[in-house]
């Protein structure tokens, strides 16, 4: 065993050529298998090309799990054809403050849509209308829309556009508390976005803890509720009665049913305005700006769900407003082909991806849903020993191999169910 598991990692090591490839490249779910997710659709990203300075993701918008129904929504999910653009040098926005819009303000790492907290309906005058202010009140889409939303936290637009405003609860384990979040998708700045879990200093130091949202009802400041911005605190905090040019605050509209009852407040905790904060990851040791998913104590969503109100970056054309995420490459560019997945056998049916790789410190196993159930995984080193295992591996579930203790180097990751076996090689380096 070990002479055949250090012959096959010679050759891996040989014919790899992915060392400098990084992680806005290489943290995208890629349907390698053809597999389809609903009604019959291509799920997942179909491609990922990347240039010197950017990288080109292709999607149906249409994940790899289950997903519906959903309640008092008839809207349905189609292939939407994403070809969206995210810079590998994306930098801080020094200029007037970019707003999200409705629609996609990114992607998850599977190719569905982020949204933001909106659900497309503000107060104009004495009702709602349609569209979105930035100014005026907007319906919080948790509240307003929640009851659509299936069991992944996600539901279709009325085009069609699979997506979540709140965190995706199908796409990656969200109850994991011991291990840094991964990558689960990007926005349109550029910037990572991450799970509900970080380390608790910038620095990448500190005990595992969840990311705390500074933003905070309006009932727990005192602030005086004006549309997107709020007066100086009273003396004497206080329950507010009313929201100045907004709908009355009461049994109809309580406070936080308007996105902007919640009030930006500065060290109340872990993130700033844009819902992240510059910091060290697992996929980042020398430090990037992050967005995080935001959870209550409870595990439930907590405004404002992932991206804040604007962008911390500078966003690109092509990606937002009409016709957008249709943008058209007019450079030329290197289709990334993952390493995840290479089988052995030509019947094999256990189906996964192994992101991201090359790794610093965290690999996670996207189990495919077409895969065997209960399949066990060992992870060699480049003697044939085994450094780790996780049995009875389920399809359309994430797992988590914790490489920190383990030397940089080249790996086996194999995946074996009933006689049937699948392997790929994991490459640590910091």
């Amino acid at each position: 065993m070990k002479n055949i598991l250090s012959f096959a990692l010679l050759f891996l090591l040989a014919t790899c050529s992915e060392a400098q490839i990084t992680p806005e490249i290489n943290s995208w779910v890629i349907n390698t298998t053809g597999a389809t997710g609903y009604n019959n659709l291509p799920s997942n990203v179909q491609t990922v090309q990347y240039s010197a300075t950017q990288v080109y993701v292709s999607a149906s918008c249409i994940p790899g799990y289950s997903i519906g129904p959903w309640v008092s929504n008839p809207n349905v999910p189609t292939n939407q054809n994403f070809v969206c653009k995210f810079t590998r040098a994306p930098v801080q926005n020094s200029g007037a403050p970019i707003y999200t819009s409705l629609g996609n303000t990114g992607l998850w790492s599977n190719g569905v849509a982020i949204f933001n907290p909106k659900d497309g309906q503000y107060w104009s005058g004495s009702a709602f209308t349609n569209g979105a202010t930035t100014t005026g009140f907007n319906r919080n889409a948790l509240v307003y829309e929640g009851v659509s939303f299936d069991n992944c936290l996600g539901h279709p637009a009325p085009n069609g556009a699979y997506h979540n405003h709140v965190n995706p609860s199908c796409l990656y384990n969200s109850t994991l508390t011991t291990v840094h979040s991964p990558i689960i998708g990007y926005a349109f700045d550029g910037f990572p976005v991450y799970g509900a879990y970080a380390y608790t200093n910038t620095n990448g130091t500190g005990a595992i803890k969840r990311m705390v949202s500074s933003y905070v009802l309006a009932a727990d400041t005192g602030l005086v509720l004006t549309g997107a911005n709020a007066s100086t605190a009273a003396s004497t905090p206080s329950t507010p009665t009313t929201r100045t040019g907004g709908p009355p605050v009461n049994s109809t509209y309580p406070l936080g049913n308007m996105c902007e009852d919640y009030i930006y407040t500065a060290g109340s905790g872990d993130l700033d305005d844009h819902n992240g904060r510059f910091c060290v990851t697992p996929e980042y040791p020398s430090g990037t700006y992050a967005y995080f998913v935001t959870l209550d104590a409870t595990g439930n969503p907590a405004y404002p769900f992932v991206i804040g109100p604007t962008y911390y970056g500078t966003v690109q054309s092509g990606n937002t407003g009409p016709g957008g995420s249709h943008v058209t490459i007019t450079e030329s560019t290197t289709v990334y082909t993952p390493s995840a997945g290479i089988n052995e056998m030509s019947n094999d049916k256990i189906r996964f991806q192994a992101i991201p790789n090359p790794a610093q410190n965290y690999v996670f196993i996207y189990m495919d849903k077409t895969s065997k159930n209960n399949v066990n995984a060992k992870l060699f080193d480049s003697d044939g020993k085994q450094v780790q295992s996780i049995d009875f591996l389920q399809p359309s579930l994430a797992y988590t191999l914790d490489l920190t203790g383990l030397p940089d180097g080249i790996y086996l990751l194999v995946l074996e169910a009933d006689q049937q076996r699948s392997t790929c090689k994991i490459i640590k380096q910091n």
